[in-house]
Protein backbone atom coordinates (compact mmCIF):
# COMPACT_ATOMS: atom_id res chain seq x y z
CA UNK A 1 0.00 0.00 0.00
CA UNK A 2 1.27 3.48 -0.81
CA UNK A 3 2.44 5.52 2.14
CA UNK A 4 0.43 8.67 2.85
CA UNK A 5 2.50 11.86 2.81
CA UNK A 6 1.97 14.32 5.66
CA UNK A 7 -0.22 17.26 4.68
CA UNK A 8 2.44 19.77 5.68
CA UNK A 9 5.16 17.98 3.71
CA UNK A 10 8.10 15.84 4.85
CA UNK A 11 11.80 16.41 5.15
CA UNK A 12 14.16 14.20 3.17
CA UNK A 13 15.48 11.43 5.45
CA UNK A 14 19.00 12.23 6.71
CA UNK A 15 20.74 9.38 4.89
CA UNK A 16 19.01 10.18 1.59
CA UNK A 17 19.84 13.86 1.99
CA UNK A 18 23.50 13.08 2.65
CA UNK A 19 23.62 10.80 -0.39
CA UNK A 20 22.06 13.46 -2.59
CA UNK A 21 24.37 16.21 -1.30
CA UNK A 22 27.43 14.01 -1.69
CA UNK A 23 26.56 13.43 -5.34
CA UNK A 24 25.98 17.15 -5.82
CA UNK A 25 29.31 18.07 -4.18
CA UNK A 26 31.18 15.74 -6.50
CA UNK A 27 29.68 17.57 -9.45
CA UNK A 28 30.51 20.95 -7.91
CA UNK A 29 34.12 19.88 -7.40
CA UNK A 30 34.37 18.95 -11.06
CA UNK A 31 33.13 22.37 -12.08
CA UNK A 32 35.68 24.07 -9.83
CA UNK A 33 38.54 22.03 -11.22
CA UNK A 34 37.53 22.65 -14.80
CA UNK A 35 36.75 26.35 -14.60
CA UNK A 36 39.14 27.73 -12.02
CA UNK A 37 42.11 25.43 -11.39
CA UNK A 38 42.16 24.11 -14.93
CA UNK A 39 42.92 27.60 -16.19
CA UNK A 40 40.20 28.01 -18.83
CA UNK A 41 40.69 31.42 -20.45
CA UNK A 42 37.48 31.77 -22.48
CA UNK A 43 36.38 35.40 -22.46
CA UNK A 44 32.90 34.31 -21.41
CA UNK A 45 34.34 32.70 -18.27
CA UNK A 46 36.69 35.45 -17.10
CA UNK A 47 34.21 36.21 -14.32
CA UNK A 48 34.30 32.70 -12.85
CA UNK A 49 36.21 31.98 -9.60
CA UNK A 50 38.97 32.54 -8.75
CA UNK A 51 38.92 35.47 -11.21
CA UNK A 52 37.35 38.76 -10.14
CA UNK A 53 34.32 39.54 -12.33
CA UNK A 54 34.12 42.91 -14.07
CA UNK A 55 30.84 43.90 -12.41
CA UNK A 56 32.54 44.07 -9.00
CA UNK A 57 34.91 46.79 -10.24
CA UNK A 58 32.36 49.48 -11.09
CA UNK A 59 29.26 51.21 -9.73
CA UNK A 60 25.81 50.07 -10.77
CA UNK A 61 22.66 52.16 -11.22
CA UNK A 62 21.47 53.95 -8.12
CA UNK A 63 18.23 54.16 -6.15
CA UNK A 64 15.12 54.86 -8.28
CA UNK A 65 16.94 54.10 -11.52
CA UNK A 66 14.06 51.70 -12.04
CA UNK A 67 11.09 52.95 -9.91
CA UNK A 68 8.96 49.92 -10.65
CA UNK A 69 11.22 46.88 -10.47
CA UNK A 70 11.64 44.47 -13.35
CA UNK A 71 13.47 41.15 -13.81
CA UNK A 72 17.13 40.89 -14.73
CA UNK A 73 17.86 41.15 -18.44
CA UNK A 74 19.21 37.60 -18.18
CA UNK A 75 15.70 36.37 -17.32
CA UNK A 76 13.94 38.06 -20.24
CA UNK A 77 12.87 34.67 -21.64
CA UNK A 78 10.45 34.14 -18.73
CA UNK A 79 7.27 35.52 -20.29
CA UNK A 80 3.72 34.55 -21.13
CA UNK A 81 3.32 33.05 -24.60
CA UNK A 82 0.39 32.21 -26.83
CA UNK A 83 -0.46 29.68 -29.54
CA UNK A 84 -1.32 31.74 -32.67
CA UNK A 85 -3.67 29.17 -34.19
CA UNK A 86 -5.55 28.41 -30.98
CA UNK A 87 -8.13 31.23 -31.10
CA UNK A 88 -9.71 33.30 -33.85
CA UNK A 89 -8.01 36.59 -32.95
CA UNK A 90 -5.78 38.25 -30.35
CA UNK A 91 -8.66 40.20 -28.79
CA UNK A 92 -10.32 36.99 -27.60
CA UNK A 93 -7.14 35.00 -27.17
CA UNK A 94 -5.20 33.39 -24.33
CA UNK A 95 -1.62 33.53 -23.09
CA UNK A 96 0.03 30.87 -20.95
CA UNK A 97 1.99 31.00 -17.68
CA UNK A 98 5.62 29.70 -17.97
CA UNK A 99 5.23 27.09 -15.22
CA UNK A 100 8.62 25.47 -15.90
CA UNK A 101 10.40 28.69 -14.97
CA UNK A 102 8.68 29.30 -11.64
CA UNK A 103 9.56 28.31 -8.08
CA UNK A 104 7.34 28.17 -5.02
CA UNK A 105 3.56 28.39 -5.34
CA UNK A 106 2.99 32.12 -6.00
CA UNK A 107 2.74 33.19 -9.64
CA UNK A 108 4.10 36.71 -10.24
CA UNK A 109 1.27 39.02 -11.27
CA UNK A 110 2.98 39.77 -14.59
CA UNK A 111 3.04 36.05 -15.50
CA UNK A 112 -0.52 35.03 -14.64
CA UNK A 113 -2.18 33.59 -17.74
CA UNK A 114 -4.57 35.80 -19.70
CA UNK A 115 -7.97 35.01 -21.20
CA UNK A 116 -10.17 37.68 -22.75
CA UNK A 117 -13.48 37.83 -24.56
CA UNK A 118 -13.25 41.47 -25.66
CA UNK A 119 -9.74 42.61 -24.82
CA UNK A 120 -8.65 44.58 -21.74
CA UNK A 121 -10.75 47.63 -20.81
CA UNK A 122 -8.95 50.78 -19.62
CA UNK A 123 -10.91 51.60 -16.45
CA UNK A 124 -10.54 54.73 -14.33
CA UNK A 125 -10.99 53.47 -10.75
CA UNK A 126 -12.50 56.81 -9.74
CA UNK A 127 -15.35 56.19 -12.16
CA UNK A 128 -15.79 52.48 -11.51
CA UNK A 129 -18.69 51.29 -9.37
CA UNK A 130 -19.98 47.96 -8.08
CA UNK A 131 -23.76 47.69 -8.10
CA UNK A 132 -25.49 45.07 -5.93
CA UNK A 133 -29.20 44.71 -6.64
CA UNK A 134 -32.00 42.24 -7.39
CA UNK A 135 -33.48 40.17 -4.59
CA UNK A 136 -31.90 42.22 -1.80
CA UNK A 137 -33.36 44.46 0.89
CA UNK A 138 -30.99 47.40 0.38
CA UNK A 139 -29.57 47.79 -3.16
CA UNK A 140 -26.24 49.67 -3.17
CA UNK A 141 -23.70 51.19 -5.52
CA UNK A 142 -20.18 51.00 -4.07
CA UNK A 143 -16.95 52.79 -4.93
CA UNK A 144 -13.54 51.21 -4.61
CA UNK A 145 -12.95 53.36 -1.53
CA UNK A 146 -16.15 51.98 0.00
CA UNK A 147 -14.88 48.44 -0.47
CA UNK A 148 -11.45 49.24 0.97
CA UNK A 149 -13.12 50.50 4.16
CA UNK A 150 -14.71 47.09 4.75
CA UNK A 151 -13.04 44.15 6.57
CA UNK A 152 -10.30 42.76 4.28
CA UNK A 153 -9.53 39.10 3.69
CA UNK A 154 -6.48 37.61 1.97
CA UNK A 155 -6.19 34.06 0.65
CA UNK A 156 -3.73 32.13 -1.52
CA UNK A 157 -5.70 30.27 -4.18
CA UNK A 158 -5.08 28.87 -7.64
CA UNK A 159 -6.83 30.20 -10.73
CA UNK A 160 -7.33 27.82 -13.67
CA UNK A 161 -9.18 28.07 -16.94
CA UNK A 162 -11.46 25.03 -17.39
CA UNK A 163 -9.96 24.68 -20.89
CA UNK A 164 -6.47 24.18 -19.44
CA UNK A 165 -5.07 21.25 -21.41
CA UNK A 166 -8.09 21.29 -23.70
CA UNK A 167 -5.91 20.70 -26.75
CA UNK A 168 -4.92 17.33 -25.26
CA UNK A 169 -8.38 15.71 -25.13
CA UNK A 170 -8.01 13.70 -28.33
CA UNK A 171 -4.26 13.21 -28.26
CA UNK A 172 -0.92 14.73 -27.28
CA UNK A 173 -0.56 18.07 -29.05
CA UNK A 174 1.94 20.41 -27.44
CA UNK A 175 5.58 19.65 -26.54
CA UNK A 176 5.78 22.32 -23.86
CA UNK A 177 4.58 22.43 -20.27
CA UNK A 178 3.66 26.08 -20.82
CA UNK A 179 1.05 25.03 -23.38
CA UNK A 180 -0.19 21.76 -21.86
CA UNK A 181 -0.87 23.23 -18.39
CA UNK A 182 -0.12 26.97 -18.55
CA UNK A 183 -3.66 28.28 -18.07
CA UNK A 184 -2.94 27.89 -14.37
CA UNK A 185 -1.64 30.33 -11.76
CA UNK A 186 -1.70 30.84 -8.00
CA UNK A 187 -1.75 34.19 -6.21
CA UNK A 188 -2.51 35.91 -2.96
CA UNK A 189 -5.86 37.65 -3.45
CA UNK A 190 -7.07 40.44 -1.16
CA UNK A 191 -10.54 41.94 -0.95
CA UNK A 192 -13.91 41.67 0.74
CA UNK A 193 -15.76 38.40 1.19
CA UNK A 194 -18.85 38.36 -1.01
CA UNK A 195 -20.78 37.03 1.98
CA UNK A 196 -19.99 40.25 3.84
CA UNK A 197 -21.46 42.35 1.03
CA UNK A 198 -24.56 40.18 0.75
CA UNK A 199 -25.16 40.33 4.47
CA UNK A 200 -24.91 44.13 4.28
CA UNK A 201 -27.57 44.42 1.56
CA UNK A 202 -29.83 41.74 3.03
CA UNK A 203 -31.05 38.74 1.04
CA UNK A 204 -34.69 38.13 0.29
CA UNK A 205 -36.28 34.82 1.25
CA UNK A 206 -36.05 32.98 -2.10
CA UNK A 207 -32.61 34.27 -3.15
CA UNK A 208 -30.59 31.38 -4.57
CA UNK A 209 -28.16 32.70 -7.24
CA UNK A 210 -25.89 35.66 -7.91
CA UNK A 211 -25.10 36.95 -11.40
CA UNK A 212 -21.61 38.46 -11.70
CA UNK A 213 -21.07 40.76 -14.69
CA UNK A 214 -17.88 42.42 -15.92
CA UNK A 215 -17.27 45.86 -17.39
CA UNK A 216 -15.40 44.62 -20.48
CA UNK A 217 -16.77 44.92 -24.01
CA UNK A 218 -18.32 41.43 -23.85
CA UNK A 219 -20.08 42.05 -20.51
CA UNK A 220 -18.77 38.66 -19.45
CA UNK A 221 -21.18 37.15 -16.92
CA UNK A 222 -21.66 33.97 -14.91
CA UNK A 223 -24.30 32.65 -12.54
CA UNK A 224 -22.95 31.67 -9.11
CA UNK A 225 -24.98 29.60 -6.60
CA UNK A 226 -25.68 31.40 -3.35
CA UNK A 227 -23.96 28.59 -1.42
CA UNK A 228 -20.65 29.48 -3.07
CA UNK A 229 -21.25 33.22 -2.76
CA UNK A 230 -21.78 32.84 1.00
CA UNK A 231 -18.84 30.43 1.40
CA UNK A 232 -15.44 31.65 0.15
CA UNK A 233 -16.12 33.89 -2.87
CA UNK A 234 -14.03 37.07 -2.67
CA UNK A 235 -14.49 40.48 -4.31
CA UNK A 236 -10.85 41.32 -5.02
CA UNK A 237 -8.98 44.60 -5.47
CA UNK A 238 -5.39 43.43 -4.80
CA UNK A 239 -3.20 40.63 -6.12
CA UNK A 240 0.15 39.63 -4.60
CA UNK A 241 0.20 42.73 -2.44
CA UNK A 242 -0.53 45.36 -5.09
CA UNK A 243 -3.57 46.55 -7.05
CA UNK A 244 -4.85 44.10 -9.64
CA UNK A 245 -3.16 44.27 -13.04
CA UNK A 246 -5.45 45.51 -15.85
CA UNK A 247 -5.33 42.09 -17.54
CA UNK A 248 -6.38 40.51 -14.24
CA UNK A 249 -9.48 42.64 -13.74
CA UNK A 250 -8.35 46.04 -12.44
CA UNK A 251 -9.79 47.63 -10.46
CA UNK A 252 -12.13 44.88 -9.19
CA UNK A 253 -12.80 41.22 -9.86
CA UNK A 254 -14.48 38.17 -8.36
CA UNK A 255 -12.54 35.11 -7.20
CA UNK A 256 -14.39 31.81 -6.75
CA UNK A 257 -11.68 29.62 -5.21
CA UNK A 258 -11.30 26.19 -6.77
CA UNK A 259 -13.88 26.83 -9.49
CA UNK A 260 -13.64 27.38 -13.24
CA UNK A 261 -11.61 30.52 -13.84
CA UNK A 262 -14.28 32.17 -15.99
CA UNK A 263 -16.64 32.28 -12.99
CA UNK A 264 -14.12 34.61 -11.36
CA UNK A 265 -15.43 37.51 -13.42
CA UNK A 266 -12.93 40.30 -14.08
CA UNK A 267 -13.59 44.07 -14.13
CA UNK A 268 -16.57 43.36 -11.87
CA UNK A 269 -19.32 45.99 -12.16
CA UNK A 270 -22.55 44.27 -11.14
CA UNK A 271 -23.86 41.59 -8.78
CA UNK A 272 -27.51 40.73 -9.21
CA UNK A 273 -29.24 38.38 -6.77
CA UNK A 274 -32.00 36.14 -8.13
CA UNK A 275 -33.92 32.95 -7.48
CA UNK A 276 -32.52 30.95 -10.41
CA UNK A 277 -29.54 30.80 -12.78
CA UNK A 278 -29.46 33.19 -15.75
CA UNK A 279 -28.09 30.77 -18.40
CA UNK A 280 -26.13 33.41 -20.28
CA UNK A 281 -23.82 32.72 -23.21
CA UNK A 282 -20.83 31.57 -21.13
CA UNK A 283 -22.87 28.87 -19.37
CA UNK A 284 -24.84 27.51 -22.32
CA UNK A 285 -23.01 27.64 -25.66
CA UNK A 286 -19.63 27.92 -23.89
CA UNK A 287 -18.08 26.43 -20.75
CA UNK A 288 -20.27 23.35 -20.81
CA UNK A 289 -18.96 19.81 -21.23
CA UNK A 290 -20.37 18.22 -24.37
CA UNK A 291 -21.07 14.50 -23.93
CA UNK A 292 -21.04 11.74 -26.52
CA UNK A 293 -24.86 11.59 -26.73
CA UNK A 294 -25.12 15.29 -27.60
CA UNK A 295 -26.17 16.47 -24.15
CA UNK A 296 -23.97 18.75 -22.07
CA UNK A 297 -23.06 18.69 -18.41
CA UNK A 298 -24.74 21.47 -16.46
CA UNK A 299 -22.60 23.75 -14.30
CA UNK A 300 -19.44 21.70 -13.83
CA UNK A 301 -17.93 24.41 -11.62
CA UNK A 302 -15.19 22.59 -9.67
CA UNK A 303 -11.67 22.19 -11.04
CA UNK A 304 -10.84 18.59 -10.17
CA UNK A 305 -7.65 17.25 -8.60
CA UNK A 306 -4.72 17.51 -11.01
CA UNK A 307 -0.91 17.45 -11.13
CA UNK A 308 2.03 17.73 -13.53
CA UNK A 309 5.79 17.24 -13.42
CA UNK A 310 7.50 20.60 -14.00
CA UNK A 311 11.08 19.31 -13.93
CA UNK A 312 12.12 17.71 -16.12
CA UNK A 313 9.84 18.75 -18.96
CA UNK A 314 10.30 19.76 -22.62
CA UNK A 315 11.53 23.23 -21.60
CA UNK A 316 13.86 21.78 -18.92
CA UNK A 317 15.60 18.63 -20.23
CA UNK A 318 18.18 16.55 -18.37
CA UNK A 319 21.81 17.27 -19.27
CA UNK A 320 23.43 14.00 -18.20
CA UNK A 321 22.64 10.83 -16.30
CA UNK A 322 22.79 10.94 -12.51
CA UNK A 323 20.67 11.90 -9.51
CA UNK A 324 17.96 14.52 -9.91
CA UNK A 325 15.16 15.95 -7.83
CA UNK A 326 11.97 15.47 -9.84
CA UNK A 327 9.58 18.36 -9.12
CA UNK A 328 6.01 19.25 -9.88
CA UNK A 329 2.75 20.95 -8.96
CA UNK A 330 -0.54 19.52 -7.70
CA UNK A 331 -3.87 21.24 -7.01
CA UNK A 332 -7.53 20.54 -6.34
CA UNK A 333 -10.65 22.69 -6.32
CA UNK A 334 -12.06 20.43 -3.58
CA UNK A 335 -9.46 21.26 -0.93
CA UNK A 336 -5.94 20.25 0.06
CA UNK A 337 -3.65 17.82 -1.74
CA UNK A 338 -3.07 14.82 0.52
CA UNK A 339 -0.70 12.72 -1.60
CA UNK A 340 1.22 12.65 -4.89
CA UNK A 341 2.75 9.51 -6.40
CA UNK A 342 5.34 9.39 -9.18
CA UNK A 343 5.95 6.75 -11.83
CA UNK A 344 8.94 6.38 -14.12
CA UNK A 345 7.59 3.48 -16.18
CA UNK A 346 4.28 4.84 -17.41
CA UNK A 347 2.16 3.92 -14.40
CA UNK A 348 3.25 0.33 -13.78
CA UNK A 349 4.99 1.17 -10.52
CA UNK A 350 4.44 4.17 -8.25
CA UNK A 351 6.52 5.86 -5.55
CA UNK A 352 5.21 8.39 -2.99
CA UNK A 353 6.56 11.91 -3.41
CA UNK A 354 7.09 14.53 -0.70
CA UNK A 355 4.81 17.54 -0.38
CA UNK A 356 7.02 20.60 -0.02
CA UNK A 357 6.34 23.89 1.74
CA UNK A 358 2.82 25.20 2.27
CA UNK A 359 -0.03 22.75 1.69
CA UNK A 360 -3.10 24.98 1.43
CA UNK A 361 -6.68 24.35 0.40
CA UNK A 362 -7.40 25.17 -3.26
CA UNK A 363 -3.82 26.32 -3.85
CA UNK A 364 -0.87 24.97 -5.80
CA UNK A 365 1.19 22.44 -3.85
CA UNK A 366 4.81 21.58 -4.63
CA UNK A 367 6.01 17.96 -4.64
CA UNK A 368 9.37 16.33 -5.27
CA UNK A 369 11.21 13.01 -5.30
CA UNK A 370 14.88 12.05 -5.82
CA UNK A 371 15.52 9.80 -8.81
CA UNK A 372 18.65 8.25 -10.32
CA UNK A 373 18.52 8.44 -14.10
CA UNK A 374 20.61 5.76 -15.77
CA UNK A 375 20.51 7.46 -19.17
CA UNK A 376 17.80 5.21 -20.57
CA UNK A 377 14.28 6.07 -21.79
CA UNK A 378 11.53 6.57 -19.24
CA UNK A 379 7.88 7.57 -18.97
CA UNK A 380 7.39 10.13 -16.20
CA UNK A 381 3.98 10.57 -14.56
CA UNK A 382 2.48 12.14 -11.45
CA UNK A 383 -0.83 11.19 -9.81
CA UNK A 384 -2.41 13.40 -7.15
CA UNK A 385 -4.99 12.59 -4.47
CA UNK A 386 -6.91 15.29 -2.60
CA UNK A 387 -8.28 15.31 0.93
CA UNK A 388 -11.70 14.09 -0.24
CA UNK A 389 -10.08 10.88 -1.51
CA UNK A 390 -10.49 11.83 -5.19
CA UNK A 391 -7.71 10.26 -7.29
CA UNK A 392 -6.47 11.92 -10.48
CA UNK A 393 -7.79 9.72 -13.32
CA UNK A 394 -6.12 8.07 -16.29
CA UNK A 395 -7.14 9.15 -19.79
CA UNK A 396 -9.21 5.98 -20.11
CA UNK A 397 -11.11 6.76 -16.92
CA UNK A 398 -11.64 10.40 -17.87
CA UNK A 399 -12.88 9.64 -21.39
CA UNK A 400 -15.20 6.89 -20.19
CA UNK A 401 -16.86 9.44 -17.92
CA UNK A 402 -16.86 12.47 -20.20
CA UNK A 403 -16.41 11.22 -23.76
CA UNK A 404 -14.08 12.97 -26.22
CA UNK A 405 -16.16 15.94 -27.37
CA UNK A 406 -15.34 18.26 -24.47
CA UNK A 407 -12.47 20.72 -24.27
CA UNK A 408 -12.94 21.38 -20.56
CA UNK A 409 -11.82 19.77 -17.29
CA UNK A 410 -8.94 17.73 -18.68
CA UNK A 411 -7.25 16.46 -15.52
CA UNK A 412 -5.92 13.10 -16.69
CA UNK A 413 -2.52 11.79 -15.58
CA UNK A 414 0.07 13.45 -17.83
CA UNK A 415 3.08 11.66 -19.33
CA UNK A 416 6.47 13.02 -20.37
CA UNK A 417 8.57 10.64 -22.49
CA UNK A 418 12.22 10.98 -21.48
CA UNK A 419 14.59 10.13 -24.34
CA UNK A 420 18.16 8.91 -24.07
CA UNK A 421 19.50 12.34 -25.00
CA UNK A 422 17.71 13.87 -22.00
CA UNK A 423 15.01 15.62 -24.01
CA UNK A 424 11.33 15.16 -23.22
CA UNK A 425 8.22 15.00 -25.37
CA UNK A 426 4.50 14.90 -24.65
CA UNK A 427 2.80 11.51 -25.03
CA UNK A 428 -0.39 9.89 -23.80
CA UNK A 429 -0.94 6.55 -22.10
CA UNK A 430 -4.51 5.30 -21.68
Amino acid sequence: MLRKVAAEGEKLPVEERRKFLKNGLVLAGGVLAGAGIGGRTDAAENGLPPNVPSWTRSLGPGVLSNPYGKPSRFESHIVRRNVPWLTADRIASVSFTPLAELDGIITPSSLVFERYHAGVPDIDPEQHRLMIHGMVGRPVILTLDDLRRMPATSMIRFLECPANGGMEWRGAQMDALQFTHGMLSCCEWTGVLLSTLLQEVGLQKDAAWVLAEGADGSHMSRSVPLEKAMDDALVVYAQNGEPLRPEQGYPLRLINPGWEGNTSVKWLRRLEVGDKAWYHREETSKYTDLLADGRARKFSFVQECNSVITFPCPEKPLREKGRYEIRGLAWSGKGKISRVDLSFDGGINWRPARLNGLVLSKALTRFSLEWDWDGGPALLQSRAVDETGYVQPTYEQLRSARGTSSIYHKNAIHTWRLHEDGKLTNVQIA
